[in-house]
This record gives structure tokens, C-alpha cells and sequence, in this order.
């Protein structure tokens, strides 16, 4: 996971941004919606035709999603800590508050157990990524679940946003990428759960 290490791969300097790089950002600007780019993602701009497919797809999610956004940073906080990537856990519990995400449901993510609040869509999506996470596949009580409140559209989504999420805690966690600093402004009641299980938080660069 990311640390406090050098990391394997670091962030691309700005001024060393090409149109290659430029395009890609372009062509991701929908899933982008900060005011700097963030340490994940200049560090994947080292591959800027991957950083800009990957980032235009990863879009659907953010600016196109079939799912509401609170159901959606339950299953990415899911992802986040189950894949112990500090930075993924970090980047949405920033923004975790917007999207009607509250200290009990991180409480509850990271202890395993669903949170009182929870409706039963929002348990049947957690169990799922829980179940992906874990096993690779969705057993059929669970998939019965799931598709009492979801449709084929929306099952879709939830299975490849547990895959992508993973696929990019993965890469953040090999390539030993550091916190951007203005997640050290996190409350720190809201990595509790976190460290509790996990270790201390690590520093930003």
C-alpha cells in the first residue's frame, strides 16, 4: 500500500506534461473534477494513452453513473479498505460527507457488519463487493438480493465498479503512490476506524 517510502513510480512533474499528456487529461476531464490533479492520476500520466482511457471510462461512474452517488462511495469505500489502499480509502472519505456518507457507515465498512441506517439495496451492494472482493463471483442469495433492487443496467455498473475500483487501488498500492497533502486535513475520527485494523495512516509527501 501507499507509505511513506519514495515512491515505486512517482508523479509526473507538471512541466513535463506533452500534448500526449494533455490530451489524455483531456479526454478524462469528465471524471476530473479538481482543481489539481491528483497524485494517482499524474502518476499513471507516465502512460498517457492508458491514463486517458482509463480516466474516460472511469467517468461513467462519476459523471454517468446508473446507481446514486451514496450507493455508489458505500461500494468504493468498501473497495478501499478491503484492498487496504490508503489512498482510495483517504481520497473518499474526503468527499464522503457530500455524498451522505457518515461516520457510521465507515464504522460499518470497516468492521464488516452492516450499519443500522443501511437500506437493504444498500447492504445487498456492499455484500456483493464484499463477496467480489473475497471470492471473485456473487453467490445466489446474495445476487437475489441485489436484483430485487437493482436492474440488469444497474447490476452491470456495481460489478464493474468493484473491478475498476480494485483495479486502481491495485495500481496505487504496487506503484507505492504518497498522499496528496490536503488529505492530512482529514478529521481525524474519520481514519479511526482505519488505523484501528490497518496501522497508522501514512503522511503526505
Amino acid at each position: 500500500m501507499s507509505d511513506e517510502r519514495t515512491p515505486r513510480i512517482p508523479p509526473l512533474p507538471e512541466e513535463l506534461w506533452d500534448d500526449e499528456v494533455r490530451t489524455a487529461l483531456q479526454r478524462g476531464s469528465s471524471s476530473l473534477r479538481v482543481e489539481k490533479i491528483p497524485n494517482a492520476v499524474s502518476t499513471i500520466l507516465h502512460h498517457p494513452d492508458l491514463a486517458g482511457r482509463w480516466l474516460a471510462y472511469n467517468g461513467i461512474f462519476v459523471t454517468n453513473s446508473n446507481i446514486d452517488v451514496r450507493t455508489r462511495e458505500l461500494l468504493i469505500l468498501t473497495v478501499a479498505y478491503r484492498t487496504r489502499s490508503a489512498y482510495e480509502w483517504l481520497q473518499h472519505l474526503r468527499t464522503a460527507e457530500r455524498f451522505g456518507v457518515g461516520q457510521d457507515d465507515i464504522d460499518a465498512i470497516a468492521a464488516g457488519v452492516p450499519a443500522e441506517s443501511w437500506t437493504a439495496a444498500e447492504v445487498a451492494v456492499v455484500d456483493t463487493a464484499a463477496q467480489l472482493l473475497d471470492g471473485y463471483t456473487v453467490d445466489d442469495e446474495t445476487w437475489g438480493r441485489l436484483t430485487q433492487h437493482f436492474d440488469n443496467r444497474q447490476v452491470i455498473e456495481i460489478a464493474f465498479a468493484v473491478g475498476s475500483y480494485t483495479c486502481l487501488a491495485m495500481a496505487l498500492n504496487a506503484f507505492g503512490v504518497q498522499l496528496d497533502p490536503e488529505l492530512e486535513e482529514i478529521d481525524r475520527s474519520a481514519i479511526a476506524a482505519w488505523e484501528m485494523t490497518s496501522g497508522s495512516i501514512p503522511k503526505a509527501s
